[in-house]
């Protein structure tokens, strides 16, 4: 998601583009976390990914969470799915296996980003 031309980079855009993203409280404080490790340095650099998570929370709605989920084998891939559920989503995009084997779940689709990609184009005109 970090690289716009990558597979996931390009899922990212079209979500931003075609659909509404949601997100929670929880999972916006994750995904802080996550985009501060160090790893990242040597691809991006650590403004660059701040402003990736702030025009991400900026451009999505944020979700209360009324309904906690306990369905995923890591128990951290719940704060996904909470939002998600609570914000009545479509479709949930990732690449965590540990979410795509619950596709689909509550009705929800769970697809990688290509898969994404896929649904949008064979839809499109």
């Amino acid at each position: 998601m970090l690289f716009s031309d990558s597979v996931p980079g390009q899922a990212f855009t079209r979500c931003l583009d075609d659909g509404t993203l949601v997100i929670s409280l929880a999972l916006a404080e994750e995904l802080n976390d996550i985009f501060r490790r160090e790893k990242f340095n040597r691809y991006v650099s650590l403004e660059l990914r701040e402003r990736l998570l702030a025009a991400m929370v900026r451009d999505s709605e944020l979700i209360e969470i009324t309904e906690k989920i306990q369905a995923c084998r890591d128990p951290k891939d719940d704060r996904i799915l909470e939002p998600a559920v609570n914000g009545r989503a479509s479709t949930i995009v990732t690449g965590d296996i540990d979410l795509l084997v619950l596709n689909p779940f509550r009705g929800i689709q769970i697809v990688t980003p290509a898969g994404l990609l896929k649904i949008i184009d064979e839809s499109s005109p």
